[in-house]
């Protein structure tokens, strides 16, 4: 008899599969990965008779919210029944395929699937190695959603090995070499798996394994080092939330690619997170690989666990849209780089200013962030997270990411709680984790939250109410924005203008000519003069801007404020106009030593209890 190893209720998901439903199986082999191919064969047993099955490819997968149209790379389409006889198709639309069952209830679907994008959205095949994201590798049929789900990697190259959250399955208290289950489609979607000769780092935390699986190029001593940094990363991330999450089975599992055929991203999942980059482990770029990894386990907590009510249960036919990206995302992006301060990752605090700091202080400089309010931002993801389309756009103009407009207000956040109200946002996400994370059932949050429980839960960790309404009202709802200079200055950092004093414009040399090359920002002085995307300036002041040197050497010989007169085509039309010069508007963030400051003892003891490690008090 089949089984697997499983306790609670994936166990007895289990138990009730040998009885009623009969679980989904596939099987997945690559005899043609060198060109980037993969050959799928899904089985449905015991298809409900007198009506077509609906066999459909993803649209979309969790942690992206825009369309992808995963059937695009779906062909070769064939469906029989359980002894092989053809069955009739008939394609509802792009996506989906409708399958007329025969008399044994048995549809065996098959096809041809090509991917050569190894990331967290699509797979990725050649003959070094396989990189599964589910839902655009395994098509599946609704109404069976609940059912188990099983699946065999058939006839893998002699070091390819399994890296996934899925279970190994025991028979007869024996593993079956390539054989895994999942205790419905929602975690089968959400689990990303990795092929190919994985190098393994492991620990115990509190009686759970965490665990790198890792494809890289670089040698075994880079392996031990990026693995060391990571487990710091783990251990002050379990701090800010005060616990692990209990991981389903007992496992948590980075699936790393570091290839050099790898595209840069991170994507969370339930125990488990897709980490893929070009960028070696070892050298300069190192800290950026962690950075992500740092963030993708954040979500562990944050997303996967406290959860937005508007993205559970994920929906794979439709963009999904949620309000709440600016804390699913934002307050994740903050921790992200937090963590890298309080792990020694990032070794001093001016090296957090620079990478951390900057970032999210400048993102609040754009019109979109002072325009519109994070939860507009929020609903703009299905447009711009990673989706395609070939029409401009005025983001610059109305959008700024909710990863930073998130992590910028979450920064904010952090300060007023430590200077008004005696507690810190790690005391706000504990009790966000308590009451909206914690309790879990079925493998998936019982208790997806709301804008309001946020607003509600910070009312609670303020012991002021008012304060909170206040809060979300300005600064989640709509978009004023916050003095990052007062809010930074009992830290010791100072927010300063960088370049107060040197006149620019927003222009690029490409091509042996100096040009807009996008779309010209609200209050910028070629706004202000009405130029605009495309437009190619041929004179300032009088001056040929003949090659790349041109256009600073003539900024240089004039002040902030400056008018001058500045000829330029547009469309066809050559125009002058009188431009007002302006200083470079992006601020810089620093510790106040390092802008001849002296901090007193009382600003040093904000910023360790801020940034310091919350392992080692």
């Amino acid at each position: 008899m089949l089984s697997a190893p499983l306790t609670g209720a994936a166990q007895n998901t289990a138990t009730r599969t040998a009885t009623t439903d009969a679980p989904v199986q596939y099987s997945i082999q690559f005899p043609n990965a060198v060109h980037h191919e993969a050959q799928v064969v899904a089985t449905f047993q015991k298809v409900p008779a007198g009506r077509p099955l609906q066999v459909r490819m993803a649209r979309s997968s969790p942690g992206r919210y825009a369309l992808h149209e995963f059937a695009k790379n779906v062909y070769n389409v064939r469906a029989t029944d359980g002894q092989g006889k053809p069955l009739p198709i008939h394609r509802p639309d792009p996506y989906g395929w409708d399958v007329t069952p025969g008399p044994d209830g048995t549809v065996r679907f098959s096809y041809t699937l090509y991917g050569d994008r190894t990331d967290g959205t699509y797979a990725g095949i050649d003959a070094q190695h396989a990189h599964l994201n589910i839902p655009a590798t395994f098509a599946y049929a609704r109404g069976l959603e609940q059912r188990p789900v099983y699946v065999n990697f058939e006839q893998l190259p002699a070091d390819w090995k399994v890296a996934t959250q899925l279970l190994e399955v025991n028979e007869n208290g024996q593993k079956v070499s390539g054989r895994y289950f999942a205790p419905h489609l929602q975690y089968f979607m959400d689990s990303p798996t990795s092929l190919g000769a994985q190098k393994l780092r492991a620990w115990q935390v509190n009686g759970q394994q965490i665990e790198m699986q890792v494809l890289h190029a670089g040698s075994d001593a880079d392996l031990d080092r990026y693995a060391d940094l990571t487990k710091n990363v783990v251990r002050e991330a379990q701090a800010v939330f005060g616990e692990l999450p209990t991981f389903d089975f007992g496992r948590y599992t980075f699936v790393a690619n570091y290839l050099p055929q790898a595209s840069g991203d991170g994507m969370e999942h339930r125990n488990s997170t897709s980490v893929t980059s070009s960028r070696p482990l070892g050298g300069p770029n190192m800290l950026d690989n962690l950075g992500t990894v740092s963030h993708e386990f954040v979500h562990s907590w944050n997303v996967e666990r406290i959860r937005p009510n508007d993205l559970e249960p994920f929906d794979f036919d439709r963009a999904n849209m949620s309000d709440m990206l600016w804390f699913a995302e934002g307050f994740t992006q903050y921790y992200g780089e937090l963590l890298l301060r309080r792990s020694g990752a990032y070794t001093t605090d001016a090296q957090y200013c620079q990478e951390a700091l900057n970032g999210f202080v400048n993102s609040m400089q754009v019109p979109g962030a002072q325009r519109y309010g994070a939860i507009y931002m929020s609903q703009q993801a299905p447009f711009v997270d990673a989706a395609k389309s070939i029409d401009p756009t005025n983001r610059g103009n109305n959008f700024q990411s909710y990863y930073y407009v998130g992590g910028a207000n979450a920064l904010a956040l952090d300060l007023m709680l430590r200077q008004r109200f005696r507690t810190d946002l790690d005391t706000y996400m504990r009790a966000v984790w308590q009451q909206q994370g914690k309790p879990q059932k079925n493998h998936a949050p019982e208790r997806p939250y709301a804008v309001a429980d946020l607003q509600r839960i910070l009312g609670e960790v303020s012991k002021d109410t008012a304060f909170a309404g206040q809060f979300f009202r300005q600064h989640i709802y709509n978009a004023t924005a916050h003095d990052y200079a007062a809010l930074l200055a009992p830290a010791g950092i100072v927010v300063r203008q960088a370049k107060p004093n040197e006149p620019t414009l927003d222009a690029a040399f490409a091509n042996g000519r100096w040009a807009i090359t996008t779309n010209t920002v609200i209050g910028s002085p070629l706004y202000q003069a009405g130029l605009d995307r495309d437009d190619e300036l041929l004179k300032l002041d009088g001056k040929a801007l003949k090659d790349e040197k041109s256009l600073p050497a003539i900024l240089k010989k004039h002040k902030v404020g400056d008018t001058v007169p500045l000829e330029y085509r547009s469309r066809g039309q050559v125009r002058t106009v009188q431009v007002v010069l302006a200083a470079d508007p992006r601020l810089e963030v620093t510790p106040a030593e390092q802008a001849g400051q002296q901090p007193t003892p009382e600003q040093l003891a904000f910023r360790k209890a801020w940034l310091g490690s919350k392992t080692q008090q």
